[in-house]
């Protein structure tokens, strides 16, 4: 694997894009700063812990499509990656998770009110960057934006009576993860002047890669320990949050199920019962089940991505594809 998170790159592109991403690292730590300490340490707690770096990496990948020098560029990665962070926040109370990117979530270490209202002083942040790359990027924001939003909402109020569960979560996965993934790539490509067809078709690339992002995460929150991912595993269990793997439980006809159902489908708070759930999930033929439908995303993320020409950088991201279903095994 390149120390970029994508193998098999060409050593030119690599080289650009670290440069990239250092111009990206350092925009992102400048641009949280602040005049009130406490807000600029739970700022950088988890910018600072690191992360995959997917979206701004993304965006920096589809400005090569155009004029990769382009003002904006860097200034929309950093946008794409500090709203993902806010996000973070957020959804860390909402999960009661104690652990993210490795370090203790920041509800844990400094409460729930603080960890809301860092996230919404990194969207303020956000608005900054917006307003000088320029109204179009101000509307796929907020698009954007709209989908995360909606997309939890959809998450918390469940499916609807006579709506397939698991259709109705892959809609929340693709309005949740994948429409962000998306902007990213459609900022770099909209920033960088990239032809019309090939914006279109890395939207919908990011869409689907980030969708395929999701659910080898939610694959690796069962299959894997915390050592790994840096998350803390059956989090979604704890709180009875439906993902791929326990809906293909849910949907399973064999009679030896019916009290792991019955575990899945309601928070778990007792830690022992999390221990037990989570062996059986990993023996589980839902699990196989859930990497056989990765596999189906990625390969319907690599067909999104025919019109392109053939290059380095599309070569990379067929290998993003390669590299985020690899992560999960």
């Amino acid at each position: 694997m390149a120390a970029i998170g994508i193998p098999g790159l060409a050593p030119d592109l690599e080289f650009e894009l670290k440069a990239g991403m250092q111009k990206v690292e350092a925009l992102l730590l400048s641009h949280i700063q602040g005049n009130y300490p406490l807000v600029e340490e739970t700022s950088r707690h988890l910018v600072a812990a690191g992360g995959k770096r997917l979206r701004p990496l993304l965006t920096l990948l589809a400005s090569h499509y155009g004029d990769k020098d382009k003002f904006g560029i860097v200034e929309s990665a950093v946008v794409c990656e500090l709203t993902h962070v806010a996000t973070l926040y957020h959804d860390d109370v909402m999960d009661e998770a104690r652990l993210r990117r490795g370090v203790v979530s920041a509800n844990d270490r400094w409460g729930n009110t603080v960890a809301i209202l860092t996230g919404d002083y990194l969207f303020a942040k956000v608005s900054a960057l917006l307003a000088d790359i320029g109204p179009e990027a101000v509307r796929l924001q907020a698009s954007t934006f709209e989908r995360l939003v909606i997309g939890q909402i959809m998450e918390t109020q469940g499916p609807q009576h006579g709506e397939d569960p698991l259709a109705h979560y892959l809609q929340v996965v693709a309005d949740k993860t994948g429409s962000l993934i998306s902007a990213s790539a459609r900022f770099g490509a909209m920033v960088a002047g990239a032809p019309d067809e090939i914006k279109e078709t890395l939207t919908v690339f990011g869409e689907k890669i980030g969708i395929a992002f999701q659910l080898a995460d939610d694959i690796i929150d069962i299959a894997s320990d915390s050592a790994q991912s840096g998350k803390t595993p059956g989090t979604d269990l704890r709180e009875g949050v439906p993902t791929l793997v326990t809906l293909n439980v849910m949907r399973s006809t064999r009679k030896e199920d019916k009290e792991l159902k019955k575990l899945v489908s309601a928070p778990i708070k007792d830690e022992k019962k999390v221990a037990q759930v989570l062996r059986e999930l990993r023996s589980h033929p839902a699990l196989a089940e859930s990497r056989e439908q990765l596999d189906q995303v990625a390969k319907e993320a690599r067909a999104a991505l025919g019109p392109l020409p053939v290059n380095d950088v599309t070569g990379a991201l067929f290998s993003l594809c390669d590299a985020i279903v690899n992560r999960s095994t």
